[in-house]
């Protein structure tokens, strides 16, 4: 690159960044277009519309029926946020909460009405609608070999058994298309006139899929009817402070990165640091352009993928000094350590991408938001990288900046013996993974349950107080949650400010009767509770009680747990497929576990709550260790096609791991830096969110290192020996037979 073109780089570059840093701090016209501070954030953060349903009718609904309408309402409020939630509260009330929105007859209107299932013909003539469908169950038939496979059975009522009679009696061999809101659930072909009530669909079901289309029918033709009973406008459950101080503790964490990798790595260092400040800018416009909800899960997923901004930086300046320490020129190793970055940094993003794709079509709720948080993250820290970084680094080169000095020159470090102390780095990861299990017992042996399960997973007790005077959450935070805390025994305690009043919604576990008496004797004496006139004249407090289920229902559950697994399924074919070896997916996939477990064993140990944040805890280590691994399994790699012909194998994986070292190390501190600012700075919510995660980045590290190697080599050495063996034992019976 000449002089000029690399003046017009520099200046364009320049634009880009007073451009983009000007777009996400300022914005444009009197809203501010493009500003971080219109980006949606989530309950959690911010704050939100609260509504309440209740079903039309006398009857109280089935816990069927209400099961289904809460997962069908799940699945509707996520074109609003996938932040949003919706739980049981008393027998038949529905609680919906959503982020970002203040019109509740706008959302009542949408999500009020029953289900639009319709059974329709090809010409699109509507058979039956969903009401009368009377049940829909998966189960099992046998086949015409006499297999079992996995069906549908339906069954209507008399209505819609003569509507569905005459539609099949007539259109044999045609298909009839199962609609819901606009969606093909099903299409099966009518094999014969079904004039009973009830029929089968059968086809390539596995037991998920059929059970997935039997709930989808089961919500579509649900007849339960919503009335608004009361809607508020919430503030944020974790308060300003949350927000302030995640902003500062990630402001410092990137600043500390910026000068860890200037003082490191010198000129590209520097120029990493100025692609940081491009790529932290895109990604806060992009997520106000995509209408992104931002919660503490999602700040996770920003961090993870600023984490992987910078681990595609340091890979590629490595490589430039290693190509240096080889004698190269440094223009030659400014191509040929690019060259060689690719396969690593494309490998690991492209992993992680997977999952996060898989996640945000699969998963619902907060997980859903942290996949395309983090998707829009791995997708911006590659163009910073592999672009950005690089026009600029050449650039640098072009104006003048060509002598080593500016670059750096690896040292030559002598070869660790990992695999020979392997033995022992099982030793270790095993007794960390044990301390998990061990852990629940004692806290089972202790009365206190397995794990630390919150509201979120296990339901508990809504308590609407209405106060003499208004309270701020910070007040709220330091002067009632104590009162509160005495009384129920338990830190774990949401509150919500309702807007405009003195009104505050507190969520904990689940009360007694005695205890709810309590705390109402408390709230009154303590702080101060309104009161109010009844009809016939008597006075009361204004406190109410009423039981929640749990914000994640087991659909939700369900869907998150076969989304992680269809991911890590993903995840493990495309490294086979790209390694061109099993064994190296297989190692990939046991470290993972590893990590996970890990993680879990923080959980239980310091009885850290279960709640929303697990989730996105757990996934950010899945996507941060497998993107480690793939690094160290692309040295691991490149070193078997130069292998010389007697070189061990066991030196190979010692070679790349040694060689790998640095960036490891560099990596796993300048992600931890950053959660380690959220943990120093945050409120005691984030403490618990960043202390697992942190937790997770050393156990990810450490499996990357001293795990991952080692476990393929093992795999790869048995399949060595046994075809040694085979080759062996052949020689053997050919050297036999030419003696006869």
């Amino acid at each position: 690159m000449n002089k000029s073109r690399a003046r017009l780089v520099v200046v364009l570059m320049a634009i880009l960044t007073v451009l983009s840093v000007f777009t996400a701090a300022v914005g444009f016209g009197p809203t501010g277009t493009g500003a971080a501070k219109n980006i949606r954030l989530g309950l959690d953060l911010s704050g939100g519309v609260s509504i309440t349903y209740q079903t039309v009718g006398d009857e109280a609904p089935s816990d069927e029926d209400m099961s289904d309408t809460i997962y069908k309402l799940q699945q509707r409020v996520q074109n609003y946020s996938t932040e949003a939630s919706v739980y049981k509260e008393g027998s038949n009330r529905i609680n919906i909460e959503i982020p970002g929105v203040t019109d509740a007859n706008a959302i009542l209107e949408e999500l009020g009405k029953p289900g639009s299932l319709t059974f329709q013909l090809a010409d699109g003539t509507e058979v039956l609608d969903g009401s009368h469908v009377a049940s829909a169950q998966a189960g099992t038939q046998k086949d015409n070999m006499g297999n079992s496979e996995y069906v549908v059975t339906l069954s209507f009522d008399s209505e819609g058994a003569k509507a569905f009679g005459d539609a099949t009696s007539s259109h044999v061999g045609e298909q009839i298309y199962i609609i819901y809101d606009g969606d093909v659930l099903s299409a099966p072909v009518v094999r014969e006139a079904i004039t009973d009530g009830s029929c089968v669909i059968s086809g390539s079901f596995t037991a998920e899929s059929a059970s997935n289309l039997a709930s989808s029918i089961r919500i579509g033709s649900l007849s339960l009817e919503l009335e608004e009973i009361r809607s508020n406008v919430v503030g944020a459950q974790l308060g300003e402070k949350a927000l302030s101080t995640s902003l500062i503790a990630g402001l410092i964490g990137i600043l500390i990165v910026m000068i860890f990798m200037i003082f490191v790595y010198k000129l590209p260092g520097a120029i990493a640091a100025w692609s940081l400040v491009i790529y932290t800018a895109l990604d806060l416009i992009a997520l106000n352009a995509f209408d992104m909800t931002l919660t503490l899960a999602g700040i996770a997923g920003v961090i993870l993928s600023i984490g992987m901004a910078v681990d595609a930086n340091v890979i590629i300046y490595a490589r430039i000094r290693e190509e240096i320490a080889l004698g190269k020129p440094v223009k030659q190793s400014i191509d040929i350590g690019f060259k060689k970055a690719l396969s690593a940094i494309i490998d690991g993003n492209i992993t992680t991408l997977i999952a996060a794709a898989v996640l945000n079509f699969m998963a619902t709720g907060t997980v859903k938001g942290f996949a395309q948080t983090l998707a829009l993250g791995i997708v911006l820290s590659m163009l910073t990288a592999l672009v950005i970084s690089r026009l600029l680094v050449n650039a640098a080169y072009g104006l003048g900046m060509k002598d080593e000095k500016y670059f750096g020159k690896a040292k030559e470090r002598k070869t660790i013996d990992f695999v020979g102390r392997r033995k022992l780095f099982f030793i270790i990861g095993i007794c960390a993974i044990l301390v998990g299990p061990v852990s629940m017992f004692a806290n089972k042996a202790a009365g206190n349950g397995y794990l630390n399960l919150s509201m979120e997973f296990r339901g508990g007790t809504s308590t609407d107080v209405t106060f003499d005077k208004a309270y701020s959450l910070e007040e709220i935070d330091a002067q009632i949650k104590p009162v509160i805390q005495d009384i129920i025994g338990s830190g774990e305690i949401q509150a919500q400010a309702v807007s405009g009043g003195n009104e505050v919604i507190f969520k904990t576990r689940v009360l007694s009767v005695d205890e709810r008496e309590a705390l109402s004797d408390a709230l009154e004496e303590k702080i101060g509770v309104a009161e109010y006139t009844t009809d016939s004249g008597a006075t009361e407090r204004s406190i109410s009680f009423e039981t929640i289920s749990s914000t994640i229902s087991n659909e939700m559950r369900q869907d998150a747990v076969v989304a992680v697994i269809v991911a890590v399924i993903c995840m493990l074919i495309y490294i086979w497929f790209r390694f061109s070896d099993i064994r190296f997916a297989s190692s990939a996939v046991l470290a993972l576990i590893h990590d996970v477990l890990v993680v879990f064993a923080c959980y239980a140990l310091v009885r850290i709550s279960i709640g929303n944040t697990f989730i996105a805890c757990m996934l950010t280590i899945v996507g941060y260790s497998i993107n480690a691994t793939i690094v160290i399994f692309d040295r691991i790699r490149e070193n078997l096609k130069s292998r010389a012909k007697n070189e061990p194998l066991e030196e190979v994986v010692n070679k790349s791991v040694t060689q790998t070292l640095t960036r490891s190390i560099y990596t796993s501190f300048t992600t931890f830096v950053t959660i380690a600012f959220l943990f120093i700075l945050g409120v005691p919510s984030i403490r618990e969110f960043a202390l697992p995660l942190m937790v997770g980045i050393v156990a990810g590290g450490y499996s990357s290192v001293c795990l991952t190697g080692c476990i393929w080599y093992v795999l790869r050495r048995g399949a060595d020996q046994k075809a040694s063996q085979k080759t062996s034992g052949s020689a053997k019976a050919k050297a036999k037979a030419k003696k006869q």
